[in-house]
Parts: C-alpha cells; sequence; structure tokens
C-alpha cells in the first residue's frame, strides 16, 4: 500500500514512525503532503484544514503519504488523501507519555512550567491547570484524545468515551501500540504488505535517562484519572492491538519476526553508527545531525561512521536524520 495517512500523536514514538514514512516516500519515489509555508506542523494545534498543505491547490488529491503533526479532522483529511488511503495511529500508556510530556513541554505548557516537577503537579493538577490557558494546555491533559480531534476536557461519561472509540475505529485501520514498538512494527509491516527494510528504524528523538523524572505510585494513579480519557482510550486499542496479532500473525510468528527486525536493526547500527547507538546533544559531532531539543530534556542524536561508501551514507543518513531537518530536505525536493 502506498496511500497511507499516519496521525502523529504527541510522545509516542511518532517520530520514529514519521522517519519510516519518509524513507518509504523516497524509496518508492511517492508524494508527502507537506506543511504549507515550510512549518514543521499541518496547523497545529488547530484542527487540521486542507489548505494547511503546501500546494494543495494545484496537487488536490494526489498526495500519497501525510505524517507530519496535525489536529485529526477527517473529512479536511478525506479532500487531500485519496479514497483508498489506509489510515494509522500509535496510542502509548498514558502514564509514561505523560511524564515525559512534562519534560519535553515543561517551559510550554503554563500548567507545567508553574509546577515544581511532575509529582508536585499531578498531586493537586487544578492547582497549575487553568482553563484559561486552554491552547498551550493541551500537553498536561489527555494529549491523545485532542490529537485525534476531540476535547481534551471533555467529562468522562461512559456513552461519550464509547462513541468515540467507536468513531476512531471507522476512521482508523489500525491503532499500534508504542509500549510494543517492535510488535506494531510487524504488524504495520504485514497489514500494508511492506518489507521488513520499510520497517527497520534507529529510535529518534528519544531522551536520556537523567532528564526521566521517577513517578511514584501515587502519581501514577493519579495519571489514570486525570488522564482517564487517554487511559481508556489506551486500554481499548490495547487489546484490539493484541486481539488484531492474533487473527493476523499469531503470537508464535510474531516473536520469529520480531528477533528478525531486531537482528536486522543491530547490523544496521554496527554498519552505520560510530557508537554504537544514541548519544547526549553535547557529543553530536555533525550539527546537520542534532535534533531539536525541547523543555528539560536532553534529545539523543547519532554520530555516523567516516569513510562509508556513497550508498550506504545515504542510507545510514536517513535513518538519522532528525524530523525537522528530514521535512526541510523533503520540501526542498518537492517544491523546488
Amino acid at each position: 500500500k502506498t496511500n497511507v495517512m499516519f496521525l502523529k500523536t504527541h510522545k509516542t514514538a511518532s517520530s520514529t514512525i514519521l522517519n519510516i514514512m519518509f524513507r518509504f516516500a523516497e524509496r518508492y519515489n511517492l508524494t508527502v503532503a507537506l506543511p504549507a509555508d515550510q512549518l514543521v506542523h499541518l496547523g497545529y494545534p488547530r484542527t487540521f484544514l486542507a489548505q494547511f498543505v503546501e500546494e494543495f491547490q494545484t496537487i488536490g488529491q494526489n498526495y500519497n503519504i501525510m505524517c507530519n503533526h496535525l489536529r485529526f479532522n477527517p473529512s479536511e483529511v478525506q479532500k487531500v488523501m485519496a479514497e483508498n488511503t489506509f489510515y494509522f495511529s500509535i496510542v502509548r500508556n498514558p502514564i509514561p507519555l505523560l511524564e515525559s510530556s512534562y519534560v519535553y513541554y515543561k517551559n510550554y505548557a503554563p500548567a507545567f512550567r508553574i509546577s515544581k516537577d511532575v509529582n508536585e503537579y499531578l498531586a493537586s493538577p487544578m492547582k497549575y491547570y487553568h482553563p484559561a490557558d486552554y491552547s498551550q494546555n493541551i500537553y498536561a491533559r489527555n494529549i491523545m484524545w485532542f490529537d485525534f480531534g476531540y476535547d481534551n476536557n471533555a467529562k468522562d461519561n461512559k456513552r461519550y468515551i464509547q462513541a468515540v472509540l467507536k468513531e476512531i475505529e471507522q476512521n482508523f485501520h489500525l491503532i499500534l501500540i508504542a509500549d510494543y514498538f517492535d510488535e506494531s512494527m510487524i504488524l504495520l509491516k504485514h497489514t500494508l504488505c511492506w518489507d521488513l527494510d520499510d520497517v527497520i528504524y534507529f529510535k529518534l528523538n528519544s531522551r536520556s535517562q537523567d532528564t526521566v523524572q521517577t513517578l511514584t505510585p501515587e502519581s501514577e494513579e493519579r495519571i489514570k484519572a486525570w488522564c482517564s480519557l487517554d487511559w481508556k482510550l489506551y486500554l481499548h486499542f490495547n487489546q484490539s492491538f493484541w486481539r488484531r496479532i492474533e487473527e493476523t500473525i499469531g503470537l508464535e510468528k510474531l516473536e520469529k519476526e520480531v528477533n528478525h527486525l531486531r537482528m536486522r536493526q543491530k547490523e544496521l547500527m554496527e554498519t552505520c553508527l560510530l557508537d554504537q547507538e544514541a548519544v547526549k546533544k553535547d557529543r553530536i559531532k555533525n550539527r546537520a545531525l542534532l535534533p531539536f531539543q525541547s523543555g528539560a530534556a536532553n534529545i539523543l542524536g547519532y554520530n555516523l561512521k567516516r569513510d562509508l561508501d556513497n550508498r550506504t551514507l545515504r542510507t545510514c543518513q536517513k535513518m538519522v536524520i532528525p524530523e525537522l531537518q528530514y521535512t526541510s530536505y523533503l520540501y526542498a525536493v518537492q517544491h523546488p
């Protein structure tokens, strides 16, 4: 399948998937729906409109891939993407998700900025989370619910939640789980009829361990209540994810393929990377490969080996190039 829309949710390993999508687009010479005016997001956090796509007026419905951040709006996305487009997204357990958001958006979300640390924030979120700061505080509560296009401050009402989950299932063919990333890649490969090298990846936009804040057991429980919409979204799609795997691949075959993926990944790391792993920002030698740094997070990146032949170098570069740089590179190629 070459017509694919990926809803890129926040802090869910989605930058790694974006890289997979961009590489796939290049490999098969596909057109990507890039943000208008060389922006990074497709209008985010505003609800998506077709005009947020570069040259939408002239290209119309002839885009193959859409995967930059946007706030989902099915009718407008359908104006851009072909009728046979495959829609997928990814969700993550809201407990590690909220901690990640806290560190990453510490300086941006007022609710995070004025609290000392994540546990203090969760002890009484309403002390810091003010309705007036709505547009900047989306990262501080039910961010996935918001990304899917819904009200992240909605009341937790059983009928409402059921209706939203049903709607998401109608809009998306597949929802992956960030906490089982390799398993997700295998399921994606099968569902899209891609090959292993289409879903091979190096982890992008992750941060160093020393910027991770430890949640207390009380805080973990509080997240389930504070982000109850996201919690229910996650539980629901975690179940359907495993059901889908059992129906289509089977656990035994899945394990084999996951091992295969990890072996191939290790092989590529040995070929490409100087340090065999991601390094902190101050150790990245080539500034062109430095990822965007946000909040209190130290976003890791990679150093490539020297003396790679041209073809290998190109492959390796594409696997480690951060999101912003890759987006502007594609922009230059597609819209010279």
